[in-house]
């Protein structure tokens, strides 16, 4: 393997962790999100559409794959990479800074489910770009070798998430005898954001490089 070859894997593989660590992280904060944009109905129905917004994301992606991947053909994988994981970071900061259903009213969820399919149609660029990406670098006879290492990210991604939810979240919200506390409440996702924000950077002056 050699030194470019390692850096386009390098590359790829970092952006790939920060788009699902983005990605996941609604799924690590469904129970408070139902509460922040979905309080106008019962707690179970409001989980319930949590969910329904996180699958949101996930039936767009194939959509995604086609977009991006049709920008990436034309402008090039680098440039394309840089608008998915810029686009899945602004979803991100956006949800944690958006007012919730007690003071938006109805157009709270219906924000979170716009950025929810943007942040989807984000990650299906990314996912399928990046294998791309690699595969268009790998020698003759090593294309699934080398690509292989963008489909284990996610479990690092999940694995970020968890560290990250767990660093970021008052000391109320990690006690299992206090669940709902007040500090958990008025805690958002922009935190988990922050915690990534200069990683973001380095990834992504990673790939212009």
């Amino acid at each position: 393997m050699t030194g470019e070859e390692r850096k386009v894997i390098l590359a790829s593989s970092v952006g790939t962790v920060f788009e699902w660590y983005d990605f996941y992280i609604y799924g690590t904060l469904a129970t408070i999100l139902a509460k922040q944009f979905f309080s106008g109905v019962e707690p179970q129905a409001a989980f319930i559409f949590t969910l329904l917004a996180f699958a949101a994301g996930f039936a767009v992606r194939p959509f995604g794959a086609l977009v991006f991947g049709h920008i990436g053909d034309l402008v090039g994988r680098k440039y394309t990479f840089i608008i998915t994981i810029t686009c899945m970071g602004l979803g991100t900061f956006l949800i944690g800074v958006l007012p919730s259903f007690a003071s938006a009213g109805i157009v709270a969820p219906i924000l979170l489910i716009a950025l929810r399919l943007l942040q989807g149609l984000a990650l299906g660029g990314e996912y399928g770009g990046a294998a791309i990406y690699v595969a268009e670098h790998a020698p003759k006879g090593k294309r699934g070798l080398y690509t292989s290492w963008i489909q284990t990210q996610r479990r690092w991604a999940c694995s970020w998430r968890c560290c990250s939810f767990w660093a970021c979240a008052p000391t109320s919200a990690r006690t299992p005898s206090a669940p709902g506390a007040g500090g958990c409440r008025s805690w958002s996702p922009l935190s988990c954001w922050q915690c990534r924000c200069g990683s973001a950077c380095s990834s992504t002056s990673r790939r212009c490089s």
